[in-house]
């Protein structure tokens, strides 16, 4: 059977009453798929639900037709997960750290140290192995959780916003780094940022409120906003108020004014131009329509 995994009306609700995630059902496939949403939409939660940590209070999920909340092992055997807050021992270096895993992981000891060398070899860090993991940067630390996630040479790999606190250089650099890893595996990567998953993601769920809001491909989503996009350039001065009145996806100062992208119901003023929308503006236009907060 594929690396299918299936969500049949998932719920997930806190003990206070709160409702973080209510009734995603979705389906997905091997391949990058992007859950992408504002904080606070429930992406963690969820992601927490697909990787065993919490049982849903209502639907189930599947892997391979079978129901995680009942059998978790079938799914543990072939997941890989690097959660948001995923933390290093900083006294041992990569191979120690990774070694540990291992063993914590249950992997047979014969064949620990080939793995681990394969796993540093495929998120680069080969070279700098045996270098205590205290004098990393941030993006080798989360090449270091995508290894110890792939110790296990998943079929699904979850990673729960990953770039936060990356500089562009190191985004750009995991982001490829997925895109390699993806393959015949499932990878989920969730993020609020949306360059994150524009190069990389065949498929998108969006959620916001807790509900899953669009799943499909990034062109679909980019269809939806068709005729809601419009180019507007303004006096700098009145940036805070257009800030202030109006959802926009981005503003760029130019020698004549500041330049911005704005989405919308109608056009921002008389002399604003409809453009063509892009991921960015897409995403935010269907936040509009949901009533979301981005």
């Amino acid at each position: 059977m594929a690396s299918e995994l299936a969500l049949e009306s998932v719920g997930y609700r806190y003990r206070g009453g709160h409702d973080a995630v209510v009734g995603v059902g979705l389906t997905m496939a091997p391949g990058i798929v992007g859950l992408l949403g504002p904080n606070g939409a429930g992406k963690s939660t969820l992601m927490r639900v697909l990787s065993t940590l919490a049982k849903p209070t209502s639907g189930r999920v599947l892997w391979r037709g079978e129901d995680i909340a009942r059998t978790p092992d079938v799914l543990r055997r072939e997941l890989g997960y690097l959660s948001q807050d995923f933390g290093v021992y900083e006294a041992l270096s990569a191979r120690e750290f990774l070694a540990f895993l291992s063993a914590v992981k249950g992997l047979p000891s014969r064949t620990v140290a080939a793995r681990v060398d394969e796993c540093l070899e495929m998120v680069g860090l080969v070279d700098v192995a045996d270098r205590r993991l205290g004098g990393y940067s941030g993006g080798m630390r989360q090449r270091v959780g995508i290894a110890q996630a792939l110790l296990n040479d998943p079929k699904l790999l979850i990673v729960d916003e990953p770039t936060v606190g990356l500089d562009p250089e190191e985004r750009a650099r995991f982001r490829h780094l997925l895109a390699e890893l993806a393959g015949e595996r499932l990878v989920i990567l969730s993020t609020h940022i949306v360059s994150d998953i524009e190069a990389s993601a065949g498929t998108l769920a969006i959620m916001s409120g807790g509900q899953l809001r669009f799943h499909g491909t990034p062109e679909a989503l980019m269809a939806q906003a068709e005729g809601h996009v419009w180019q507007w350039t303004l006096p700098a001065e009145q940036l805070a108020e257009a800030r202030a009145t109006l959802r926009i996806s981005r503003a760029q100062r130019r020698a004549h004014g500041v330049e911005v992208r704005v989405v919308g119901d109608e056009a921002p003023a008389p002399d604003a131009i409809q453009v063509a929308p892009d991921l960015e503006d897409a995403y935010l236009w269907l936040l509009h329509r949901s009533g979301a907060q981005s």
